[in-house]
């Protein structure tokens, strides 16, 4: 049964970016594993998943990421801590990598999939490296917008992150030696009883100035 519309809206409503987490409160493991597959599941052009979710368990290492975070302590107190990263120099090579991870899924020759191999690899052979990765990176933006909003249907609490230094995080956590670049942050894990955001009520400009049927 798909979730009813009321159960939605509720969700969403009850979201909001979490200023204080309970620093005691976990995700617990099967909660957290959805949020993972959630990620996995993320739609991206072309299906080619530019990107890789770093999960920041060390302590001692969201301890060294809080100065670059503009102190923000959702960092250290929230249960978890993804950062969400763009895979770096994408050229044509990605659609072979891609097409055979398919026919290996599918069961299909990759033979058959020679005119999508093409039409991603001419579309990628045509754009300049800096459009590229301005593309992906837009990508790992949709990634997060899933994260979020499967968090909220769990009701578990996130706060999306741009107030960092990526050049720092990079550096902190090895990401340019693995192929990747930080892009967008996020915390979750369950508000605090004294967050008084948590009780702010939602503002939103009217439907009408947001939504425009043509």
């Amino acid at each position: 049964m798909p979730i009813s519309h009321d159960d939605t809206l509720a969700a969403l409503h009850w979201r909001y970016a979490v200023k204080k987490f309970d620093a005691n409160a976990k995700i617990p493991a099967e909660t957290w594993n959805v949020l993972e597959q959630a990620l996995l599941l993320s739609p991206s052009s072309y299906g080619l998943q530019p990107w890789k979710f770093f999960v920041v368990e060390t302590p001692a290492t969201r301890e060294q990421l809080l100065p670059h975070s503009w102190g923000q302590r959702q960092i250290v107190d929230a249960s978890h801590l993804v950062v969400l990263a763009v895979k770096k120099n994408i050229d044509p090579s990605e659609a072979e990598r891609w097409v055979t991870r398919i026919a290996e899924v599918r069961g299909v020759p990759v033979e058959s999939l020679d005119g999508y191999k093409k039409i991603m690899a001419g579309s990628l052979g045509r754009m300049p490296a800096p459009e590229i990765d301005v593309w992906m990176s837009r990508q790992v933006f949709i990634a997060l917008g899933v994260l979020l909003t499967t968090a909220a249907l769990l009701r578990v609490d996130a706060c999306p992150m741009e107030g960092f230094v990526p050049e720092k995080y990079d550096e902190i956590l090895g990401l340019g030696a693995k192929g990747y670049a930080s892009r967008v942050v996020a915390t979750l894990g369950y508000r605090a009883a004294d967050d008084a955001y948590a009780s702010a009520k939602k503002a939103r400009y009217p439907l009408a100035d947001i939504v425009e049927r043509l």
